[in-house]
């Protein structure tokens, strides 16, 4: 799955560890997110989302090659 979570952090000047306290999760899951390593749940992408003022869609895409294989 894909997502512009590092493209929005940034945008709005955070740091990971700081967009981790806002929405309740360590610096490390939001870099393991970043690079893909990490799908997050449900409650977690709901928290982003909301955190960013986006729609789940908005925020999270999937893997277009892994559903076409």
């Amino acid at each position: 799955m894909h997502n512009g979570v590092r493209l929005l952090r940034t945008e709005r000047g955070l740091s990971q560890a700081a967009l981790g306290d806002a929405v309740g999760v360590s610096r490390q899951t939001i870099n393991s997110l970043e690079n893909g390593r990490y799908d997050p749940s449900l409650d977690l992408a709901f928290r982003l989302a909301r955190h960013f003022g986006r729609t789940i869609e908005e925020l999270f895409f999937p893997d277009v090659e892994a559903r076409s294989s």
